[in-house]
């Protein structure tokens, strides 16, 4: 099981090979609510490692160390 780490968007972004306005789109689209209830705020710039585990799972990222 991977364990996940806080990352800039941009970092996020480069691992899931999209550009950084289609990251902000998953984030700030239908997945949005469930985002809220585990911490995203839409003015963060660093995403939580629950975030990032979740951005994962629900868009198949793949984070190499």
């Amino acid at each position: 099981m991977p364990r996940y780490k806080a990352l800039y968007k941009k970092e996020l972004a480069d691992f899931a090979g999209v550009s950084s306005n289609t990251l902000r789109g998953w984030l700030n689209k239908d997945s949005f609510v469930d985002l809220e209830k585990i911490g995203y705020k839409k003015e963060s710039v660093v995403l939580t490692p629950v975030v990032v585990k979740f951005m994962c799972e629900k868009y198949c990222i793949t984070i190499d160390e």
